[in-house]
């Protein structure tokens, strides 16, 4: 049974909800938790073609905010009595995707859990979807888990 709990956060409180959902796998299981936190590049997610020149003064402040974010998932794993450790991976031209299948793959991962807003329509197309990129790369299986308004909306 899974034994090895890959959990991208980044922060937000749908992301936490699929570290709460891998820390009860855990429990179960007797299995550990990997936190995964991608270091994104802001002329791919919000098209600032000047990124170039504002990198060295932008990655340090991205850097620190993924270690903060990774410290308090640690916390909250190390509270709850789950085995965890972390992972800041530094892709800056890399989708979440790849970056999960990446350390999967590295790290041996037999499921990938991941918060999602399961967002339909127009705003999943304009915003993307990053569960679902995961979902389709993903070499082992993936447990997404929804916000409670996401489960109770309707397409």
């Amino acid at each position: 049974m899974y034994q090895r709990i890959l959990v991208p956060i980044d922060g937000s409180a749908t992301s936490m909800l699929g570290l709460d959902e891998a820390i009860r796998l855990a429990r179960l299981t007797g299995g550990q938790i990997r936190l995964l936190n991608l270091v994104e590049d802001p002329t791919l997610s919000a098209g600032y073609a000047s990124f170039a020149a504002y990198s060295g003064e932008v990655l340090p402040v991205l850097r620190q905010a993924g270690e903060e974010i990774l410290e308090k998932g640690r916390a909250v794993a190390l509270a709850a009595g789950i085995a965890v450790d972390s992972q800041l991976f530094e892709g800056l031209a890399t989708r979440l995707a790849d970056a999960v299948e990446q350390e999967t793959r590295r790290w041996g991962a037999d499921l990938v859990v991941l918060g999602t807003h399961g967002r339909r329509g127009a705003s999943r197309f304009f915003l993307g979807s990053d569960a679902e990129q995961v979902l389709r790369s993903s070499p082992v299986p993936v447990l997404l888990v929804r916000t409670p308004e996401a489960a109770t909306t309707t397409a």
